[in-house]
């Protein structure tokens, strides 16, 4: 068996990102071949992700893939936006999209076990990529939907919307119906504000909130100081309505025909198509909300590094 020195398992820690302790039983399962080494920690999935691991990762890809009645959203982060564009980086996260329709997994945690077609689970697989592509990833969060829906991508995995609605087959039949799901994705991409799908969704500690926080404003104005109570009153119900309208996806403006509301225009399609339709839910995604972001672009980087 080979002698490790101590200045082996420094540079192979140095080189991978790796524990010492790792490093140190991989060069002695390569026998001390130090590319060999390297090798063995990307199968066992430890080299540099431990090293990249700390790093901020706010930049990403949301992704969307449709089969049939089933789809799935994903947000998979990475360090810089030429990352997210990378074509070996898109085809990952399709692959693991693939995954999640086919298996339902429970949670980001079950995901990471499942086996892809590689051989390798998603976990180690992640791993290899972020040795491969030299930055942090992560799998942020994922959802599944079933049912008929649509769905939208913008700005190249930006943001990400899928919309079930609950039709019956006369509207569904309908050549429009795709087009008109299509615009409420839109619409919904349109305006991250929007929470709820109608004002009954909208819980009653919500709307006590909000009409408590438009009254006090109606009372610290003293444009209102000789207003009667139940004047107060309507403008506050009036104010709550404007609530609901930037709130609510039925109640939004239309994006395309702002004379009238999401709901107008779902009915109108409804009756155009002699069927009925409704707004079940909506989910959206944004990548890296609420996350914390680089402050240094690529660019910055190299400018800094040139001027060392």
């Amino acid at each position: 068996m080979a002698t490790i020195s101590a200045k082996a398992v420094s540079d192979l820690r140095a080189k991978t990102g790796c524990g010492m302790m790792d490093c140190k039983k991989a060069l002695v399962e390569a026998n001390g071949d130090f590319d060999e080494a390297i090798k063995i920690l990307r199968e066992k999935g430890l080299a540099v992700a431990a090293k990249k691991a700390d790093r901020i990762a706010a930049e990403g890809l949301v992704d969307i893939l449709v089969k049939g009645e089933k789809a799935a959203m994903i947000e998979v982060n990475c360090e810089t936006d030429f990352v997210a564009k990378n074509a070996s980086f898109q085809a990952f996260v399709k692959e693991i999209l693939d995954l999640i329709i086919d298996n339902q997994p429970a949670d980001v945690a079950e995901l990471n076990t499942i086996t892809m077609a590689n051989g390798m689970t998603v976990e180690a697989a992640l791993k290899d990529k972020i040795f491969q592509i030299g930055e942090n990833m992560s799998i942020r969060r994922f959802l599944t939907v079933d049912g008929t829906m649509s769905s939208y991508i913008h700005g190249k995995g930006t943001t990400g919307v899928i919309v079930k609605f609950v039709a019956d087959d006369a509207a569904k039949a309908n050549e429009g119906f795709a087009e008109m799901a299509k615009n409420i994705a839109l619409q919904v991409a349109a305006y991250p504000n929007i929470q709820y799908v109608d004002r009954a969704a909208v819980p009653a500690s919500v709307v006590e909130e909000e009409m408590s926080i438009i009254k006090a404003q109606l009372k610290n104005d003293p444009k209102n100081a000789s207003k009667p109570d139940q004047i107060l009153e309507k403008i506050a119900t009036g104010k709550l309505g404007k609530f609901y309208e930037a709130n609510c996806l039925t109640e939004n403006a239309y994006v395309k025909d702002d004379s009238m509301t999401v709901a107008k225009y779902v009915e109108s399609c409804a009756k155009a198509f002699g069927g009925s339709i409704a707004i079940d839910s909506f989910y959206r995604y944004e990548k890296g909300e609420g996350l914390q972001k680089r402050e240094d672009n690529l660019g910055d980087e190299i400018a800094k590094m040139l001027n060392k």
